[in-house]
């Protein structure tokens, strides 16, 4: 290695350390316990209603949508089949209803289950 891309090399390396030193934030603990742990519950706390409402009013109604058009998808699908073939498949149909059942009543009880 010749000398030039060495000190290349070690140049680009000092930079890199030292953007980072700089960009690094310094993190603190809460003030009165002075515990890691203690700060981040306390933001967990914080973050938690925000996520159940966040949770409960758009991924479980798209969730809820999704499993629905599959439904009616299949049960057209499954239609055409039996009108083509006289065979009708049932267990893809019962999967996605059930699916949307469980994913319908979910924000009931997955709260409770979570501990939120």
């Amino acid at each position: 290695m010749s000398k030039f891309k060495y000190q290349k090399v070690l140049l680009i390396t000092i930079t890199i350390i030292v953007i980072a030193i700089i960009f690094a934030p310094t993190v603190f603990a809460a003030p009165d316990s002075g515990q890691v742990s203690t700060a981040i519950e306390s933001t967990w706390k914080t973050a938690a209603g925000q996520i159940k409402t966040v949770t409960n009013n758009v991924i479980f109604p798209v969730v809820d949508c999704v499993l629905a058009i599959l439904l009616f998808v299949k049960l057209s699908v499954s239609y055409f089949d039996y009108k083509k073939h006289g065979e009708f498949d049932f267990a893809p149909i019962a999967i996605l209803f059930f699916g949307l059942v469980f994913a319908i009543t979910a924000p009931s009880y997955i709260w409770n289950i979570l501990g939120i």
